[in-house]
């Protein structure tokens, strides 16, 4: 039978649908396995989903569904459930146009993103930006994000009316979460971090900080822990991504470990842990499995940025050790972080391109095993959240694919893909980047070039 999923009838039948096991509650997934040709490598799920009064009502082995409710057969075509973002900058978003990263380097980013903020991020400019940005990863089937917020100065108290002003207008299509976000020595400077602190409390935010190669690093984490110790805050932390010579990741877990901090913690790129020693990766994820501190890889913007130098090929690669950290049972991730703004220059909250680009960057495959849940599961799992995997009871918000196997899911675009709220299908085109040329084009500072 053809349903209309854009006005579907109150109960209907997904058959003959693939999932990933990882994503299916442990009971189903141990008990009704049956694999299909290249599922079976893949650990994919033949399943038939009942959806009833816009929630996923059942699951059930395929054809093994109630035969008197509308069918809609998807013949083999993978659903995922509704996708989670835990690592973006919606406050940085879409600037492109108007402020070009002018040799693309992580220095040309920094000074890029101060200028534009310097002339452009009034609440109109910001709000529009991030409406923009969130409409991107709801037509992609984003139904979470959490976003790093400038926090320093006046904008940043601006980023966060923003902030709040966007959650109430988003509830019940985006969950948002938001983390304040300053350099490491300005946790040492009341001016700054005691106005950051007070903001994050009003708005249940995270603590957030970037580390970095500094003598203020051990007592810039230490007063972060006391105030993530004294207010109940959790702390979400940019870890070693432009110092080669990074240790951060390892100071975050000893004082972690030192001050049986209970809070969550995640750290973010974490990528100079790929140019360390054996003996050192070895001892850095051991103390990060026992502080149980979790981690984001954010493996196209890292490339995007890393060993840069003109006219030469770049050597590091960007990502940091998912594999080692996966076998610790280190919690693993990998997120959007930029878009099209000067720190990624491409790029637009699609969080199957992010898993498609991943699994190439950081060789998720052979096998594929649980590796879907890195932007589904395991991020719900760390936002707190029920949503990122397919539970009988939940809102029926899904992605369903043409491709029957993760190989033919990683080798296009996906373009197609009709995103389901509540078991009805949304309209799933991103918006128009036109819509913010009067922003772009009307406001030219001193660093439009491109």
């Amino acid at each position: 039978m053809n349903l209309d999923l854009a006005r579907p009838p109150a109960a209907y039948v997904l058959a003959n649908a693939r999932v990933p096991a990882c994503l299916l509650p442990d009971s189903i997934s141990a008990a009704d396995r049956r694999h299909i040709g290249q599922s079976r490598h893949e650990d994919l799920i033949a399943v038939d989903l009942t959806i009833g009064e816009g929630r996923l009502a059942a699951i059930a082995p395929a054809g093994g569904s109630a035969p008197e409710v509308p069918r809609l057969d998807l013949a083999g075509g993978l659903v995922l459930p509704g996708l989670v973002d835990i690592h973006t900058h919606l406050d940085k978003g879409f600037i492109w146009t108007r402020a070009p990263n002018q040799d693309g380097s992580f220095d040309g980013a920094m000074a890029a993103v101060a200028a534009d903020r310097a002339a452009h991020w009034t609440e109109e400019d910001i709000a529009r930006r991030f409406d923009f940005a969130l409409r991107c990863a709801y037509a992609h089937g984003t139904c979470a994000i959490r976003t790093h917020l400038d926090s320093d100065g006046e904008r940043g108290a601006i980023a966060w009316r923003v902030f709040a002003r966007m959650r109430e207008a988003w509830k019940g299509r985006i969950e948002l979460q938001g983390v304040g976000l300053i350099a490491i020595d300005a946790v040492l400077d009341d001016a700054v971090f005691t106005p950051l602190v007070e903001q994050i409390r009003a708005h249940g935010g995270l603590l957030g900080s970037y580390t970095y190669g500094t003598p203020n690093l051990a007592a810039g984490l230490e007063r972060l822990f006391d105030a993530a110790e004294t207010h109940g805050l959790a702390l979400d932390l940019h870890v070693d991504e432009r110092d080669r010579d990074g240790r951060g990741l390892a100071a975050i877990a000893a004082l972690a470990l030192r001050r049986r901090f209970e809070g969550p913690i995640l750290a973010g790129h974490c990528c100079a842990l790929a140019l360390q020693g054996a003996e050192e990766i070895d001892r850095t994820l051991d103390v990060v499995a026992r502080a149980g501190i979790a981690i984001v890889s954010l493996p196209m913007c890292n490339l995007y940025l890393q060993d840069r130098e003109p006219a030469r090929t770049p050597r590091w690669r960007g990502v940091t050790l998912v594999h080692e950290m996966r076998a610790r049972g280190i919690p693993v991730m990998v997120a959007s972080d930029n878009a099209r703004d000067p720190f990624y220059a491409y790029g637009d909250l699609d969080l199957i391109e992010v898993y498609r680009e991943a699994t190439r960057i950081a060789h998720l495959d052979h096998p594929f095993a649980g590796w879907p849940a890195i932007i589904s599961r395991t991020p719900a799992e760390q936002m707190g959240l029920a949503t990122g995997r397919l539970t009988p009871g939940a809102a029926a918000d899904l992605c369903l694919l043409r491709a029957r196997s993760l190989n033919e899911l990683l080798a296009r675009p996906q373009a197609d893909r009709i995103i389901l709220r509540r078991g009805r299908a949304i309209d799933a085109r991103a918006p128009d980047y036109a819509e913010l040329d009067d922003l772009m084009e009307s406001r030219k500072g001193p660093c439009h070039g491109l």
